[in-house]
């Protein structure tokens, strides 16, 4: 079997890479300027960083079957990727200035249109890697696009930190422009280096005889599946649910809790969520090898116990400390433990049944989840304190534990991985 070209997978993932600093701004910034400069209160601030998983379950099908039709000069995904990144950065740009003039109607209006644009590309940026790789290689070029998309978030929130002062309303224009520079030098980048045509019709011509055999099995695999595995299924889902609603209302509730509870000033809440990110990209490799030991259901059940430590003891904290940080390492590699195991155990579990319309169903739960958890919890913490957070997020995952406890299937041991980048292959 030929070998991956990390040169080329690199630069597909700067894509990936511009998509993830998007969003750790996005969750972290935006919500200061919701409260800060527009007064929302929390249930509406809520619902607003909901808007994104509301769009994304019309938007992302959508746009990714469109450019599945499409065929231009440039490629299927390529036009799609240039497209949304321009608009994306203008609208991104003009956002700090409706937050400095506090105008509030444009800073809705450039943000929905914003959305909508990070969400015309982002199933196009996604496919690209699949496109542009032969499929036994796509287990290690994923590997890649993770840690690609890892960095990024971690450059946004370098950029929190150093770049954000103190105040009620801190400037964050600086926080934008450098965001934008990075989406924008990132797809340049991406369209000098990558000729998505040239390299998908070479990758297409080599893979028709893979393609016939894999139709072959296909139609031998999709049997129903038994009554005791579909309890399984259904169970994990639930917990799919579960630990995405717990996880999903921290990192969006998260800048203004520690501005509000443990009075942090400009970016520094952001050392936390960095603090949380590298030790996941550290974590990868050790709970590859964990989950190789002693099964993906332990691994996963493991996670959840270290998210509910961290949980409950942030809880605890009246006011910053930096032991917090322990609680937050703990966090990233919780997660990372998660993430790494969830949908090849779902995919385990679903082999003797319809594998891609299984996936798609854990994509809707986990959607669900990032939908219905920002508004809920922001509810709460507007009626009852911003001290719900944590104990909020103890709730969902002790949830997700006993509906775990009860998967019986689908727990098989992976395969030791034979390259190291193979244990970032994280699909979330």
């Amino acid at each position: 079997m030929e070998k991956l070209n990390y040169r080329r997978t690199f630069f597909i993932g700067l894509a990936f890479l511009s998509i993830c600093a998007f969003w750790q701004m996005y969750d972290n910034v935006i919500p200061l300027i919701l409260q800060n400069t527009f007064h929302l209160n929390e249930t509406f601030t809520g619902a607003v960083m909901a808007a994104d998983n509301i769009l994304a379950v019309f938007l992302l099908p959508f746009f990714g079957t469109l450019s599945d039709k499409a065929n231009t000069r440039l490629g299927k995904r390529t036009p799609f990727i240039i497209t949304g990144t321009c608009v994306s950065v203008l609208f991104l740009m003009l956002l700090p200035f409706a937050d400095k003039n506090q105008n509030f109607i444009m800073f809705v209006a450039c943000l929905a249109v914003l959305l909508v644009a990070m969400g015309f590309y982002r199933s196009p940026a996604v496919a690209l890697m699949p496109d542009l790789t032969p499929k036994p290689l796509r287990s290690k070029a994923n590997a890649v696009i993770n840690l690609m998309g890892a960095i990024g978030g971690v450059y946004t929130l370098l950029l929190i930190r150093f770049l954000v002062k103190g105040g009620a309303r801190p400037d964050y224009i600086a926080v934008f422009t450098g965001v934008a520079f990075l989406m924008a030098a990132a797809v340049i980048l991406l369209v000098l280096t990558v000729k998505e045509k040239k390299i998908a019709a070479e990758i297409e011509k080599e893979e028709i005889q893979e393609e016939e055999l894999a139709g072959e099995a296909i139609a031998e695999n999709t049997k129903e599946l038994p009554k005791p595995v579909k309890k399984s299924l259904y169970m994990i889902l639930l917990s799919i649910f579960f630990w995405f609603a717990a996880y999903n209302a921290v990192t969006t509730a998260f800048s203004r809790y520690a501005v509000k509870v443990w009075g942090l000033e400009g970016g520094g809440f952001a050392d936390c969520l960095m603090v949380a990110t590298v030790a996941a990209i550290f974590s990868y490799i050790p709970i590859g090898m964990i989950s190789e030991k002693f099964g993906r259901k332990k691994c996963i059940q493991g996670g959840l116990l270290l998210l509910l430590i961290s949980y409950l003891s942030a809880a605890f904290f009246p006011v910053y400390h930096p032991a917090i940080n322990i609680g937050f390492i703990l966090i990233g590699i919780g997660w990372a433990s998660i993430s790494v195991n969830s949908l090849p155990m779902v995919v385990e579990i679903c082999s003797l049944g319809d594998v891609g319309k299984y996936t798609g169903v854990y994509y809707t739960f986990s959607m669900a989840a990032q939908i219905f958890t920002p508004i809920f919890s922001g509810f709460l913490m507007q009626h009852i304190s911003y001290r719900v957070l944590f104990p909020y997020a103890c709730v969902f995952t002790i949830l997700a534990m006993i509906t775990m406890c009860m998967v019986k299937h689908g727990d098989s041991k992976p395969q030791a991985k034979k390259k190291v980048w193979e244990h970032f292959d994280v699909e979330d």
